[in-house]
């Protein structure tokens, strides 16, 4: 049903965590499976320094969210922001069809993480 890779990502999941006073933070959920995935952003300059994950959800949201993490660290901003959902899929070899919502998650997350960065800086002025 899952690829070795996403069987991976979810035993040994990468990045978890929080980092204290993260430069973005990005929540998203889906009120139909229940997972929900909170992505941290430490962002030196125009580059992602580091990234952390903390999920509640099925394996294939844990893997998603591993990979992307994986996906984005030592990446600008605006390379970050080209991760589409079907780029996280792809790079653990496919999801099973009734999992690819969770993928969108993951996306997700890290787009809103970078709104939210972006927000915290225009605000500073």
């Amino acid at each position: 049903m899952y690829s070795a890779k996403v069987m991976d990502h979810f035993m040994n999941p990468r990045n978890v965590g929080e980092i204290p006073d993260a430069d973005g933070i990005g929540e998203v959920g889906n009120a139909k499976c229940g997972d929900i995935m909170r992505i941290y952003l430490d962002i030196e300059g125009n580059t992602i320094k580091d990234v952390k994950f903390k999920t509640f959800g099925c394996g294939a949201a844990v893997a998603t969210s591993s990979m992307v993490t994986e996906m984005v660290k030592g990446k600008t901003i605006d390379e970050a922001l080209t991760i589409t959902n079907a780029a996280v899929a792809e790079a653990l070899d496919g999801l099973p069809a009734n999992k690819m919502h969770c993928s969108n998650l993951a996306a997700d997350a890290l787009h809103e993480a970078i709104k939210n960065y972006k927000e915290k800086e225009k605000a500073k002025g």
